[in-house]
């Protein structure tokens, strides 16, 4: 486990240093662990999440054709019409990806909104990094909030059997939702102070953009459509959603050639796609498999566990502070499948009823943790990808400055409310 351990700091830091080569250091830290046989050719396939690669490639072909035909721009300018000044163009955009985000996967909620963010910055003539960050941060805040939101919130409805409904009212009680809801109002709150030097006008423009097709934003349209709608088929598989979201866009660029004719117009939507991205996924795909295979993540678990001894507020305590801490550089998949087994074999001598806190604290923390650093959420390695392309630098600093003070705004009163909702 120490060769393991050893290897992923040092990548992380190295990613942290060297934003530029993060896509490099990232492989080539998964094909170390692969080589040294930290993480065995057996597994190497299995750690990688091809639903959320398949995802991000068929989303952003999609969301090319959806730039090309104008509607971002024309959603830019509806947007502005309705807020008064700059900082409200970037709260009311975080606030409607968490919106579409309580429903459909982070990333894809990210790769659907970001253009419409950076057509209102083109106008505002203003650095879209912050915006962009926020709407990453505010994509992963809700992805808690139903238990169709994110895969660590259907992975914990499987295992209490919670249904739609459940994440709104379980058992008689407040359930997540709202948990999610109080920290996203304050959260919301937070990112008005952060962009409260953005006092500039928006000047209402003098005519609307207009839309030269409509076919690529009926084919996201549906794209949200069918993510929802299959989220609610049990026992489907695992790439069902990236399968989705290829298909779509294989339709997307079959329309494009037989309305233009030129095959530059199908290629375009191919050389979009953020490969650098892809490849930073790849490799910490690889380096959790390895550290997974190694017993890294197991042996955490089990130490956070024995922390606790019998003391529910103690535990509760722990989980939750260890997930936001764990979950902002690792991710919170295979985190989160470790540590429900762990807290459901504490029912022998807590009881049923007092792991429903440790749960629900497990899946807030993890959910929210990532929103601590720039590589530790999908959603926020998406994002930085999509501003990369556009020849956008974001430091470190840049994101710390939202995505710590909007984390802890989101988990304390989650935090608070859980507890005094399911653990008193």
């Amino acid at each position: 486990m120490v060769p393991a351990i050893i290897l992923f700091a040092l990548t992380y830091v190295l990613m942290l240093i060297f934003s530029k080569y993060r896509p490099y250091i990232a492989l080539a830290s998964g094909i170390i662990f692969i080589v040294s046989g930290m993480l065995p050719l057996a597994d190497v396939l299995g750690s990688i999440d091809f639903n959320v690669i398949m995802m991000i490639a068929g989303t952003m072909g999609l969301v090319s054709l959806f730039t090309e035909s104008k509607m971002p721009a024309l959603l830019a300018d509806l947007l502005m019409e309705k807020v008064p000044n700059v900082q409200w163009a970037a709260v009311a955009l975080a606030l409607f990806a968490g919106i579409i985000s309580a429903f459909v996967d982070n990333v894809a909620t990210v790769l659907m909104v970001a253009p419409i963010a950076l057509e209102i910055c083109k106008k505002l003539k203003v650095n879209p990094v912050p915006f962009i960050i926020a709407i990453a941060v505010s994509s992963n805040l809700q992805g808690a909030a139903t238990l169709v939101g994110d895969t660590t919130a259907i992975m914990l409805g499987s295992e209490l059997d919670m249904s739609f409904l459940d994440f709104f009212v379980f058992k008689g009680k407040p359930g997540m939702f709202f948990a999610v809801e109080l920290g996203a109002v304050l959260s919301a709150i937070i990112l008005l102070v952060i962009f409260r030097k953005e006092k500039a006008p928006i000047e209402k423009a003098q005519t609307r953009t207009k839309v030269t097709d409509y076919v690529p934003t009926a084919l996201l349209l549906l794209l949200l459509g069918s993510l929802i709608s299959v989220s609610f088929i049990p026992n489907k598989p695992d790439i069902t959603n990236g399968l989705i979201c290829c298909a779509l866009l294989v339709v997307g660029l079959i329309y494009t050639f037989i309305r233009k004719k030129n095959l530059a117009a199908v290629v375009k939507p191919l050389k979009d796609i953020d490969f650098e991205t892809i490849g930073i996924l790849l490799g910490l795909f690889l380096m959790i498999g390895g550290l997974d295979a190694s017993g890294v993540i197991d042996k955490a678990g089990e130490l956070l566990a024995a922390l606790g001894g019998n003391n529910l507020f103690l535990l509760y305590t722990i989980i939750v502070w260890a997930s936001v801490v764990l979950s902002a550089f690792i991710d919170n998949i295979p985190y989160v499948a470790t540590m429900i087994p762990i807290i459901g074999g504490m029912a022998s001598t807590l009881g049923e009823e007092a792991l429903i806190p440790l749960y629900f604290g497990l899946l807030s923390g993890a959910t929210l943790g990532g929103n601590c650093t720039p590589i530790g959420a999908s959603a926020n390695i998406t994002g930085i990808g999509i501003l990369r392309k556009e020849g956008f630098e974001v430091k470190n600093k840049d994101f710390f400055k939202i995505g710590i003070p909007f984390t802890l705004a989101a988990i304390i009163p989650a935090y608070i409310y859980i507890w005094l909702v399911f653990g008193v």
